[in-house]
């Protein structure tokens, strides 16, 4: 079992999509040695892993939720339409 570190227990997705834009930016700079560039790769892997798991997360909370207002309608009394007369007969004489 792997312990997590104070920033990776209260990380964000916010959090996490920023860190990944300096990544990036690191990588396209052309700066970064090669060790450098293995190790920023490994952080990017692991940051876009829990954004996808963050965005599963969230997408699963919404269909929870239009399950429930769908839960919800069906315990509604469902409203009747009066009856209607019918159409009258033209050759009928009232």
């Amino acid at each position: 079992m792997s312990e997590e570190t104070p920033a990776e227990t209260a990380r964000t997705y916010e959090s996490a999509t920023a860190r990944l834009e300096e990544i990036i930016h690191r990588l396209d700079s052309g700066e970064a040695q090669l060790r450098e560039t293995l190790d920023l790769c490994a952080e990017a892997k692991e940051l876009i892993e829990f954004c996808a798991g963050e965005l599963a997360a969230v997408d699963q909370g919404l269909k929870e939720l239009k399950l429930e207002d769908l839960a919800g309608s069906l315990n509604q009394p469902v409203a009747q339409p009066e009856a209607e007369a019918p159409p009258a007969d033209p050759d009928v004489p009232f």
